[in-house]
């Protein structure tokens, strides 16, 4: 055994026994040594993308989800920990670009690199079903399901409002557009309405809903209430504004402008309508006024992301049209507002300036009337400035409104609603913020739409017998829009209906398809038949799922979606796939900047950087390390490369050990919790590993030699060493099932501390309890740092009585050993401690009661003869004077 601790050696010697042996490859059904079922356990982390290098989130990510396999399978559980890769997607496209070279080429050599990455990490992956996005092998169930989908009416077809680069002639992401402009050409963005598919997700909002409450008790509730919100479901009453407004003598839209309302009660405040800029009525109107025209070309600029619409100046222009008032016949002027959406509802909303903050400052920007129909008793209305009580629906009651003054909330909305509803104008409804998932996307680089247009037939799906549709991997784009248009090998095909010349559809798949199911492929590699199979059944649902907060709505609510879409299939047998989810934080460090003449900040990574300190080691001052210049301290961020303050896992690897990286990760913070980076933390984390490997290095003898000994024999400073080993199992194992990794790393300090400092003698006995003391941490620790315990498990001699410590028995606390003789119980006298005494576990009262009043505290500060004496057994003394 080496002397010296050397994380290179011990590394690469464990990583050769794992390879060996194939550590890492789980089975369905497997068998304990007695031959009875292990209970499956399939713990995942959220796939990455393949950007070319690991950061400090992944490590953090996979490091949890690893300890958890490790404690596990010790535990006697049959655990699966897979990995994959969500290869499509812009940033290739983007790579692409920059690098002129084919998406393919740059994404599978960047896996390969992190394959590697991984693996010095020592993460227990089971590559044997490693998925990656962009082979046709997985995609081509991507587009089975496509179809499936299209055929039962989940997919369908139609024009969708999308954000257009016009100098680059393609269609951009909400997070491409940049202050209104195209990230890369910098041209103002127009909207633009074309053919897309859609995934019906709306059908099911109500079970989606009602599942976050009921079916996920395992999930963290900021997470379920950002799933409730995002469904965003809605009571309330639809009902039209009849019109006399015609087209080429038709009426525009029957004579009917629609709207939705959460606030029906309020109906007779309405002043105004805003209609979205694409309404029907707001074309009509613009034929005929330039102004509008200009205007609604203006709206048509800007962002269709909704956050953006909800921060957005809210500007308006008169159509010059007007409505009637359904219940009172009073003609309502349509305006046209950049702040409604032609995708949400019906295009327009009714504007109730009095009762709503946003119609308030609409109202107020243009003039427009405010009539007050809610009152709160001892609340004066005034029309100066926005109060939150107008809006308060709970403690409101109708007023300038007819028949329906008085009334509160409910009672107004019910009667209300009827009234429509006998008039034919309306009806109760519920709504849902949630939209339909438009799927299709305007780029290269992700899953074929298996889609054909003939000029005669129409969109034709493809049929099932030719998927898959493979995508060139050839194509490098070069930012003029889908290279796939100009690639006449895979544009050509024929019509499968009538056997025309046609093309095939060369719009792709969101990116998040890909990863809405591809936790099951896991469960079925190499199914070429079926897009999952039986062994789908056995490790699904998943127990625990590990990924970012960032993923808490769409990733998941889409992955829920494809999941029930799948169970209606009958291709699953369950309603949600994650029974737990854990929310790991983010990964911060220090920022550090300079700031040119115009604004514009150059960011320095903190390796460069040297720092002064105070004298109480806060920093004072900072300078760059290359040129000896001030630099600016931007203080603690998440990691990033916009910020330049990320940490090469890499080098840290290379500089410590995998081992170190993971202890100081897990130590650091609680899983859920944010982690600030701290390079002495990581030197402290390397120094413990070096103490456990020291300490384990000078105790091989008395292991080596140690066997099995009378433990009813032990003198007291053996019994203690066994029973504060013991204390600390018990909480490291609480700890363990409960996913707080940094109390055990804790936990594992305090043991080595704990057998560093036993004052034993050498003889047998002594050398029985501790190897068995170490035996229990380095299985503690094993989880955590896996390589120098598995290399000194097997130098201990361990492996012997054990097996391998991946499969070794979980330590078991002794409960005899936490038992004590003697028993140490605080004195107090009038509450203020006073001393201790120590007495047999079984005193009786009146021992206890002796010993008290004859200790050294007691007699020091007690006068006379005390009025009481209260013994509480197992803690305290109390005396009351």
């Amino acid at each position: 055994m080496q002397d010296k601790y050397s994380p290179a050696d011990v590394e690469k010697s464990a990583h050769d026994h794992w390879q060996s042996i194939d550590a890492y490859k789980a089975i369905e059904n497997a068998k304990d040594k007695n031959g009875k079922d292990k209970k499956k356990f399939y713990a995942c982390s959220m796939l990455p993308y393949p950007s070319g290098k690991l950061h400090m989130g992944h490590v953090r990510n996979y490091t949890i989800n690893d300890v958890m396999y490790r404690y596990l399978r010790m535990s006697g559980y049959n655990v699966l920990m897979p990995m994959g890769w969500d290869a499509f997607g812009m940033p290739a496209e983007n790579a692409a670009m920059q690098n002129n070279v084919p998406p393919a080429q740059w994404t599978y050599s960047n896996i390969e690199y992190m394959k590697t990455q991984m693996a010095s990490m020592g993460l227990a992956i089971d590559w044997s079903r490693e998925m990656t996005a962009c082979k046709p092998e997985y995609y081509k169930w991507n587009q089975w399901m496509f179809l499936k989908m299209l055929e039962k009416g989940i997919i369908y077809k139609k024009t969708g409002t999308v954000n257009w680069d016009p100098i680059d002639q393609t269609v951009l992401a909400n997070e491409q557009v940049i202050d209104g402009r195209g990230w890369r050409s910098g041209a103002l963005i127009e909207k633009r309405e074309i053919p897309m598919y859609y995934a019906r997700i709306t059908d099911y909002a109500e079970e989606l809903l009602d599942h976050v409450d009921n079916k996920l008790p395992g999930w963290p509730e900021r997470v379920r209430i950002m799933q409730s919100n995002w469904i965003g479901k809605s009571t309330g009453v639809r009902f039209a504004f009849p019109h006399e407004i015609k087209e080429d003598g038709k009426l525009i839209n029957e004579g009917k402008l629609w709207v939705f309302t959460t606030r029906a009660d309020t109906i007779k405040g309405v002043t105004f309508c805003a209609v979205a800029p694409e309404h029907a009525l707001a074309t009509f109107a613009a034929k005929s006024n330039p102004e509008l025209a200009d205007f609604i070309a203006e709206c048509k600029l800007g962002s269709v992301i909704e956050a953006d619409m909800a921060t957005m100046e809210k500007k308006g222009m008169p159509t010059g049209l007007f409505v009637k008032h359904p219940l009172t016949g009073a003609l309502v002027e349509v305006w046209v507002g950049n702040y409604v959406l032609i995708t949400y509802g019906d295009g327009a909303v009714m504007g109730v300036p009095a009762h709503d903050e946003r119609d308030f400052a609409f109202a107020q920007k243009y003039a427009l009337p405010i009539h007050p129909v809610i009152a709160v008793e001892g609340k004066e209305f005034s029309e100066v400035s926005w109060h939150d009580w107008y809006g308060d629906k709970e403690n409101g009651r109708c007023v300038n409104s007819g028949k329906y003054d008085g009334l509160n909330y409910q009672q107004a909305v019910d009667a209300i609603a009827a009234d429509l509803a006998e008039m034919g104008l309306g009806e109760k409804k519920i709504t849902y913020r949630l939209r339909d998932w438009g799927i299709s996307r305007q780029r290269y680089w992700g899953t074929p739409i298996p889609m054909i247009n003939c000029p005669d037939c129409g969109s034709v799906p493809v049929p099932e017998k030719d998927l898959p549709v493979v995508l060139p991997e050839d194509c490098v784009p070069d930012g003029s829009g889908n290279p796939l248009n100009k690639h006449e090998a895979f544009l050509k095909c024929d019509c499968p209906q009538c056997g025309k010349p046609a093309r095939r559809e060369t719009d792709t798949m969101d990116t998040f398809v890909d990863s809405s199911w591809y936790f099951m492929r896991y469960c079925s590699p190499g199914s070429n038949d079926a897009m999952v199979d039986s062994r789908n059944d056995y490790w699904m649902p998943m127990d625990q799922y590990i990924g970012g907060i960032e993923h808490a709505v769409l990733h998941l609510l889409y992955a829920r979606f494809w999941t029930k879409v799948m169970r209606d299939f009958g291709l699953v047998k369950f309603d949600e796939p994650f029974v737990n989810l854990l929310t790991q934080g983010m990964v911060l460090n220090e920022t550090y900047y300079r700031e040119d003449a115009s604004g514009k900040k150059t960011w320095f990574n903190p390796a460069d950087v040297e720092l002064t300190f105070d004298d109480k080691g806060r920093p004072l001052s900072a300078i760059l390390s290359s040129d000896k210049q001030a630099v600016e301290i931007g203080g603690t961020e998440k990691m990033s490369k916009s910020k330049n303050n990320g940490i090469d896992p890499q080098a840290q690897i290379e500089q410590y050990g995998a081992d170190t990286a993971r202890l100081f990760t897990m130590f650091a913070a609680p899983p859920e919790q944010t982690l600030e980076w701290s390079g002495t933390g990581v030197e402290g984390a390397n120094r413990f590993l070096r103490r456990v490997w020291s300490f384990c290095h000078a105790q091989a003898a008395q292991v080596t030699a140690a066997s099995t000994t009378d433990l009813a024999t032990l003198t007291e400073a053996q019994k203690t060493l066994r029973r504060e080993v013991h204390k600390i199992l018990q909480q490291a194992d609480h700890d363990y099932k409960r996913i707080q990794y940094n109390t055990v790393v804790s936990a594992c300090m305090k043991m080595l501390n704990t057998l560093e400092g036993a004052k034993l003698d050498d003889s047998a006995a002594s050398n029985a309890v501790i190897a068995e003391g170490i035996s229990i941490f380095l299985r503690i620790l094993n989880p955590v740092a896996p390589h120098i315990t598995h290399v000194l498990w097997q130098e201990l001699g361990y492996v012997n009585q054990f097996g391998d410590i991946l499969d070794a028995p979980w330590p078991q606390v002794d409960a005899a050993a936490l038992e004590q003789a003697d028993i140490t119980l605080m004195i107090q006298i009038n509450g203020k401690l006073r001393g201790s005494i120590v007495v047999a576990k079984d005193a009786d009262k009146a021992t206890i009661e002796a010993a008290a009043l004859a200790s050294e505290g007691v007699q020091r500060f007690l006068e006379g003869t005390p009025k009481k004496i209260i013994v509480v057994p197992g803690k305290l003394v109390n005396i009351v004077a």
